[in-house]
C-alpha cells in the first residue's frame, strides 16, 4: 500500500512504516500537484501546511486514511472525509508537554520583560531602570481555558511554580489533578492574574474570549494563547493592551499564518511576545509525533487490508 507524506515525518516514524513494508513518498506539493497525484495513494500524512480539502478527498479515489501529525485537524475536512468512510487520525498527546512548556516559558518571560529587554540589549542599550518592575508568578492566580492534554500538563507545571490554578472547560467538570479547581466561565474571569487558552478553534462559535469578557477581567491580566488562532480576537487583544486592561500578551498562534502585514501591530507591541507557532516544535515532540502517527496509520491500513481480504 502507498502512503504520501507531504509535510515531512521523523526518521523514527518513517522507519516504522518502511519496516511494515508500505511504499512511502515524501514530497512537498503545491495544492494543484496534490490534486494530480493523490489518486494513487491509500493514505496521506500531513502536518499543518497541507490542506486536505473536499476536492483532494474526491480526487483520492484510493484514500482510506488521512493522518495529521499534530493536535488540530482544522486543515482537514474531517466531516466530509468521515462521510466518505475515510479514517481520520491525529496525535493529540504527542506534543502536549512541549506546548505546555512553551506556555510556561511565555508566562515567565512576560512578567520579566524578556522579549523587549532582549531587543534593547541587542541595540546596545542598558534598560535596567525601565524594566525594574517585574512580576513574580509565585502565589499568582492562573486560569486555564480547557483542561485537555495540554491544559492538564500546563496546570501541573504551574502548580510546581506555586501558582493558584483554576480551570474552565465546557465539557469537563472534574479533574484528578490535586490542587486544580474547576470553575465556571464567570468565575474564570474574576480575580485572575494570568489566563491561558488551550482550546480548538470553532469558527462557527467564534472566539472563546470576546470583547465583553475583557470588560469583566481586572486590569493588568496577562494573556497567553498557544492553542489556535481565532480562539481570541487579536484586535480585541491589541485594544486591551493599549487600554492596559491586559498588561502583557503572548501568542504562538494567529488567525492567519504567517500573519498579514496589517496584523503585526499586536506582535510588535512592546508588551507582547510572539513566537511563530512552535509549540510542538521540539526534538522530543517531533519524534513522538512521528512514531505515534506512523503506528496509527500502519494499524489503520492493516485493519482495512484485513477487512477487504475477508469481504
Amino acid at each position: 500500500m502507498k502512503i504520501l507524506i507531504t509535510d515531512g515525518i521523523e526518521t523514527s516514524g518513517a522507519d516504522i512504516l518502511l519496516n511494515a513494508e508500505f511504499e512511502l513518498t515524501q514530497k512537498a506539493l503545491t495544492p494543484n500537484e496534490l490534486l494530480d497525484v493523490i489518486g494513487a495513494y491509500d493514505a496521506i500524512i500531513v502536518r499543518s501546511a497541507t490542506k486536505v480539502t473536499k476536492e483532494v478527498i474526491d480526487r483520492g479515489k484510493n484514500l482510506n486514511v488521512i493522518a495529521r501529525g499534530g493536535v488540530g485537524l482544522d486543515n482537514i475536512d474531517v466531516e466530509y472525509a468521515t462521510r466518505k468512510g475515510i479514517t481520520v487520525l491525529n496525535t493529540p498527546k504527542a506534543s502536549s508537554i512541549s506546548v505546555a512548556e512553551l506556555t510556561i516559558a511565555h508566562l515567565l518571560a512576560l512578567g520579566r520583560f524578556f522579549p523587549i529587554s532582549s531587543i534593547a540589549m541587542r541595540h546596545r542599550e542598558w534598560p535596567k531602570k525601565e524594566f525594574s518592575q517585574g512580576i513574580e508568578i509565585t502565589g499568582k492566580t492562573l486560569r486555564i481555558i480547557a483542561l485537555g492534554n495540554i491544559g492538564s500538563e500546563g496546570a501541573k507545571r504551574a502548580l510546581g511554580l506555586f501558582m493558584n490554578v483554576g480551570a474552565y472547560d465546557k465539557y469537563v467538570h472534574t479533574t484528578d489533578i490535586p490542587g486544580v479547581k474547576m470553575v465556571s466561565k464567570d468565575e474564570l474571569l474574576c480575580l485572575l492574574d494570568y489566563i491561558t487558552l488551550h482550546v480548538p478553534c470553532d469558527k462557527e462559535a467564534g472566539p472563546v474570549i470576546i470583547r465583553e469578557d475583557f470588560a469583566k477581567i481586572k486590569n493588568g491580566v496577562i494573556l497567553i494563547n498557544c492553542a489556535r488562532g481565532g480562539v481570541v480576537n487579536e484586535r480585541d487583544v491589541l485594544d486591551a493592551l493599549n487600554s492596559q486592561k491586559v498588561a502583557f500578551a503572548a501568542l504562538d498562534v494567529y488567525e492567519h499564518e504567517p500573519p498579514r502585514q496589517d496584523e503585526y501591530d499586536l506582535i510588535m507591541h512592546p508588551r507582547a511576545s510572539g513566537t511563530p507557532h512552535i509549540g510542538g516544535s521540539t526534538i522530543e515532540a517531533q519524534d513522538c509525533v512521528g512514531i505515534e502517527i506512523a503506528q496509527k496509520v500502519a494499524a489503520a491500513l492493516h485493519a482495512y487490508s484485513h477487512e477487504n481480504a475477508f469481504a
